[in-house]
Formats: structure tokens, C-alpha cells, sequence
């Protein structure tokens, strides 16, 4: 039996961090592979938010594998190394690279042990172009440190690993392990009309995921839509630009804020909607992609996320990240009625089905946490 032991900032039932708690959950619910999981994480949820648990600073269980520590504020690098000591495991899997107790430290403690650095999409170049002087600096320290040496980059596809070594040097160990997703039953919804549309974005509100410009394509929009947002602010500022442009669009689009949405009730998310939309400007997977296009919904994103090749599927649009390109595809979905809506239902279904491969998953893990 491998022990894994990682290390994230925030795990379930935190949720406001997105892909990262979704990826680590995925990955340790499925059936039991030969390992033995351990997740050392914080208490509390990325805004700061104690988390509804009845215990912390002890390990709990999450499944027949998989243990989990919830740790307090004081002094979690010596709760960390108490348990890595006790622990002894096989491996180590931190989970992002700027975090002191859950990153660095972690690293810095697991002496020779197999250590892999999980960066979930934060090496890519739409990433660091967000506050990009200040993760500059701390990759330079980064690697002036030697973090980067005698450890595995954990990528989730080739571009992902490019990115890496963009970042790490030419010379920096990388593997790819795809995402291991939350597939979703096709979803039952009303009757799709001719000129009027339902759409849902479930995601952080930030300028990653380019609901401003989502939100300005609106405007060029004469057919009825509504617009449903899901997800924790991430940016105030940003998010306050787009409740300006909320504020100036016209009378046949209706926008709907839903907040923060908990995993047990994204089903209910997708059955108010015909159409997914997100036109990120990267994503590392885009679990709310896929999990879209398992319960039946055509997607609207962009180019730069690992799920293309949508309208050739009928299973919605890769849109070029203009207003024109945005509206465009919004009106094409518009414009159908519910027989024709249907076939690109099933297309989603179909897509998602056929974009996930168990066996060479299970796999690339082994690989990555043995060798």
C-alpha cells in the first residue's frame, strides 16, 4: 500500500477555491487503487470561513482510504511535521506553489521522499499575467531556492507541462496525470423556444473567467436571455465592474446572481439552464465544463481550456474571446427550438462520455506516484 500524503490549502467540504478541492476530492473517490491517502489542509475555507466540521487537528475520515487532517491556525507547520514524521509516507503531493504552510514548507520538510508539486494550472501564461510582478519575483525565489530541483511537476496535459517547463526550466521533471472528473446524469429542463435562452456560469469571479466581457457580448443581444451566475467573488474590484455592466443592459436580458454555490447543489444549477458559458481566458481543466456537458448542457467557452473540438461534436462552441464572437455564439443557441436544442443535448452527453478514459488515468497516476 503507497501512502500519499498531500498537501492543499483547502479541502471538503471548502469549496471556494474551485478546481483544485474538486480535482483532490475526484482523485481520492476513486475506487482504491493500492493507496493510502492522507490530506493535511486548513480548517477553514478560502475566505476565511470556519468550515462545518466537528473535528480539526486530528485525522477524520473522508473514505475507506482516505483520511483527512483539518488544520487549526496555530501552528500548522509543527502539526504538519508531527504528522509527517509519525505518517512516513511514500509520497508527497503538494497542491499549488505559492503557500507557505501547504507549499513551501511541506517541500522543505519531505527531505528525499518522492515529492510532487501539483500546480493545477498555475504556471500558465494567462495566470501569471494576474498580478504578475509579485509571481515573477516569488518564482525567482522559487528557483534560487532549488524547489524546483529533484522534484516531479504534476501536469494535467501537454500544454500544461509546456507551460512548466516554460516556467521551471527546460531541464524540470514533469508528468502528466489528467483530471479525474464528476460526471453528472443528463438533467431534465423545460421546453426550449425559438429567441429565448437560459444560461448558467458556474465559477470564481475573477478575470480569469472573463465575465466582463461575457457581460458586454450581452449587450449586442436582441433575443431574451437569461443569465444565471454562480460562484465566490474572488476580485471585488473586477466584480464590481461587472455589476456595472449588469446595471446597463437592456430590458430582454435578466441576470440572476445565485452567489456561492456548494457542490450538492450544482445538479440544480444546470436543470434552470440550456447552455453553459464560459469564455475563460485559461483553464487548467474546467471541472464545471465537464460536469456541464455530462448533464446534457451545451457549453460556450474559449479556445484555451483542454475541452475543444465542441461545435464539431454539436456540443457547443469554442468562441473566439471577442464581444462579437461571444454574442454570436449566444444568439446561434438562442435561435433554436427544442427539437434542435435536443440534438446538441445529447452531442454534450456524448462528448463528455467519450473525453474521459478511466484506464489510462489510473495509469498516469501510477506512474506519478510510483515511477
Amino acid at each position: 500500500m503507497t501512502k500519499v500524503f498531500i498537501s492543499i490549502p483547502w479541502f471538503i467540504p471548502a469549496f471556494r477555491a474551485g478546481g483544485p478541492i474538486q480535482s483532490i476530492a475526484n482523485l481520492v473517490s476513486q475506487p482504491k487503487q493500492g493507496y493510502q491517502f492522507y490530506i493535511f489542509c486548513a480548517d477553514t475555507d478560502l475566505n476565511g470561513e470556519a468550515l462545518p466540521i466537528q473535528v480539526k487537528d486530528k485525522w477524520v475520515t473522508f473514505n475507506d482510504h482516505t483520511l483527512v487532517y483539518y488544520a487549526g491556525p496555530d501552528s500548522r507547520s509543527v502539526k504538519f511535521k508531527k504528522e509527517w514524521l509519525s505518517l512516513k509516507p511514500d509520497v508527497l503531493m503538494v497542491v499549488g506553489i505559492y503557500s507557505w504552510h501547504f507549499n513551501l514548507l511541506p517541500l522543505l520538510y519531505a527531505g528525499k521522499t518522492r515529492s510532487i508539486i501539483s500546480v493545477r494550472g498555475m504556471l500558465h501564461p494567462g495566470a501569471l499575467s494576474q498580478k504578475s510582478l509579485k509571481k515573477k519575483w516569488y518564482l525567482r525565489v522559487f528557483k534560487w531556492m532549488g524547489l524546483h530541483k529533484k522534484r516531479i511537476f504534476h501536469a494535467t496535459d501537454e500544454q500544461e507541462a509546456a507551460f512548466i517547463k516554460d516556467a521551471m526550466g527546460a531541464g524540470a521533471s514533469v508528468l502528466v496525470a489528467g483530471n479525474y472528473p464528476r460526471l453528472f446524469v443528463p438533467v431534465s429542463r423545460p421546453v426550449k423556444n425559438r429567441g429565448v435562452l437560459s444560461m448558467v456560469s458556474l465559477a470564481l469571479i475573477s478575470p480569469m473567467k472573463n465575465h466582463a466581457l461575457l457581460l458586454n457580448a450581452l449587450k449586442k443581444v436582441t433575443e431574451n436571455i437569461t443569465y444565471h451566475i454562480y460562484g465566490p467573488v474572488k476580485d471585488q474590484a473586477y466584480w464590481t465592474d461587472c455589476l456595472s455592466i449588469i446595471a446597463q443592459l437592456p430590458g430582454n436580458i435578466k441576470v440572476h446572481i445565485g452567489g456561492e454555490l456548494p457542490p450538492d447543489r450544482v445538479s440544480q444549477a444546470w436543470m434552470e439552464a440550456d447552455v453553459m458559458i464560459m469564455p475563460s481566458k485559461s483553464e487548467n481543466f474546467g471541472h464545471s465544463i465537464i460536469e456541464a456537458l455530462s448533464a446534457g448542457l451545451p457549453v460556450i467557452t474559449s479556445r484555451h481550456t483542454p475541452w475543444n473540438g465542441l461545435e464539431t461534436a454539436k456540443a457547443g462552441i469554442n468562441a473566439d474571446q471577442t464581444e462579437d464572437a461571444i454574442a454570436e455564439a449566444i444568439r446561434f443557441f438562442a435561435h433554436m427550438d427544442d427539437n434542435e436544442m435536443q440534438v446538441w443535448r445529447e452531442g454534450a452527453v456524448d462528448y463528455a462520455g467519450s473525453a474521459i478514459n478511466l484506464p489510462a488515468l489510473h495509469q498516469q497516476y501510477a506512474e506519478l506516484f510510483n515511477g
